[in-house]
């Protein structure tokens, strides 16, 4: 099993989620845009922290079962976690929120 086998169903999971609860509770652009600058935070803070800890050799990834690609040292599979967390914390927040819509 590959490292990206193991983080596509919780990352679709966690986009199908979104499309559910999107549908449902129709947030407005304030709701998308911290949702997005959220996601987006946590990639950079994702890249920016694997790599130090990779080059202080705190943990390492088998090459054997990833897909090669990476973002300085940190293997593109590793970012799945953190996607994973920005699409489905804020869609499992809207949906058992309160019953006001954020703007």
């Amino acid at each position: 099993m590959t490292y990206a086998t193991l983080a596509v169903p919780f990352v679709g999971l966690a986009a199908a989620l979104l499309a559910v609860a999107a549908a449902v509770r129709r947030p407005g652009r304030r709701w998308w845009t911290a949702t997005g600058l959220t996601l987006l935070s946590l990639l950079v803070l994702t890249a920016v922290f694997d790599n130090v800890m990779i080059a202080a050799d705190l943990f390492r990834y088998d090459d054997a079962i990833t897909s090669g690609l990476r973002v300085g040292l940190a293997p593109l599979e590793d970012f799945a976690w953190p996607l994973a967390a920005g699409l489905g914390l804020p869609a499992v927040a809207l949906l058992v929120g309160r019953d006001e819509v954020p703007a």
